[in-house]
């Protein structure tokens, strides 16, 4: 059954939300109620429809070894999400109640020189949504209107969730790569919710892509969802093999976020020259090596993405009204939480994995 839009009909005082109390496995994640935050100035309140589990944000922040954030106990987490304007503060302009919306959740100051020249995710005061303040594991969200998109018809909200960060930040990555049409792009670790994000993206927008894993099982669901190449970057001919595929010449754009210095080698040796390094993450490792004879004599560039901005925000939902689709891997409803972060954990997805928030999905055994 698909995941109705909330339908705003009065704001409770209190509202159901799963939160955790020390850090733990994922029986530390239990339904409780809260009060229901109020929108303040230049704020709206989010009646959250789904949001999406981060290996990061979420699953890695609940066992304690999320590394640079830190929490107020009872902690509400829950970063990327989508639902229905449900209440308005004041100085909010362009929105109205019941809008179906994204929610981008870095939160910038909006005033520095970064902030000023629309490079809010320089911002050096960025905050996160579920990290640095309540997330939307809970029924309503209290988020800056400026961080909000309205979503076209016809999605739902899991699928609105698995865009909600993961699309601007992918959009991003291609647009400061400079992506062109027939580009090759590489995209290191295209199982992930980034990873199959960007991969998608890239495609979408006219690029060959060469995806890669180390799992065979998520290489053929690579290859299942139209990908051009998958490949295994550990593989010790994995350089040849890109090379062979580009016609000798390697990838134009290669978007690496693993920061695992096997793979680092691999994608170095698979770029053409003046091709692009892209890294917006380092979940295996963050040290690797850096040649930097061959940097400069092939002109390669190495880019570092934080997250998106707001050019990166409409330049990815101008894509979705025109087809795009984020990789969703499989919902579960909120009382399941738990199990989702066990599924993460388990490392078998490809793709987005996200919570429902109907009425019915906060019933223990749905």
């Amino acid at each position: 059954m698909t995941t109705p839009w909330p339908e705003p009909t009065g704001v409770p005082e209190r509202m159901r939300a799963v939160v955790f109390e020390r850090f733990g496995p994922p029986e530390v994640l239990q339904q409780t109620h809260l009060d229901t935050p109020r929108p303040g100035r230049g704020e709206v309140l989010v009646q959250v429809g789904a949001v999406s589990v981060g290996r990061l944000l979420d699953v890695a922040a609940r066992a304690g070894r999320h590394p640079y954030a830190s929490f107020r106990f009872p902690h509400v987490l829950g970063a990327e999400h989508a639902g229905t304007v449900a209440a308005i503060g004041e100085d909010v302009d362009g929105l109205r109640i019941g809008d179906r919306v994204a929610v981008f959740p870095a939160v910038s100051c909006g005033a520095c020189e970064y902030c000023r020249d629309a490079k809010q995710e320089v911002c050096p005061q960025l905050s996160l949504i579920g990290t640095h303040r309540p997330g939307a594991y809970a029924e309503y969200c209290a988020v800056p209107a400026r961080n909000v998109h309205p979503v076209p018809d016809g999605l739902t909200p899991a699928e609105v969730a698995a865009l909600a960060m993961a699309g601007p930040v992918a959009a991003n990555q291609l647009a400061q790569a400079g992506l062109r049409r027939g580009d090759w792009v590489l995209v290191q670790g295209a199982a992930s919710a980034l990873g199959s994000t960007t991969a998608a993206l890239a495609r979408h927008l006219g690029a060959q892509v060469i995806a890669t894993s180390r799992s065979a099982d998520k290489r053929a669901a690579l290859t299942a969802s139209g990908i051009d190449v998958v490949l295994d970057a550990t593989a010790g001919e994995f350089a040849d093999q890109v090379h062979a595929v580009t016609g000798g010449r390697g990838v134009d754009i290669a978007i690496d976020n693993l920061g695992d210095p096997l793979v680092w080698e691999a994608t170095m040796d698979s770029l053409a020259r003046g091709g692009a390094v892209v890294c917006s993450g380092a979940f295996l490792g963050g040290r690797v090596q850096l040649d930097l004879l061959r940097l400069y004599s092939c002109s390669y560039r190495l880019i570092g993405v934080r997250t998106g901005n707001p050019a990166s925000i409409e330049a990815l939902w101008t894509q979705v009204e025109q087809g795009f689709r984020a990789v969703l891997d499989r919902t579960f409803p909120i009382a399941r939480a738990a199990d989702a972060h066990r599924y993460l954990e388990d490392d078998t997805n490809t793709g987005r994995v996200a919570l429902t928030l109907s009425r019915e999905d906060w019933t223990p055994g749905k």
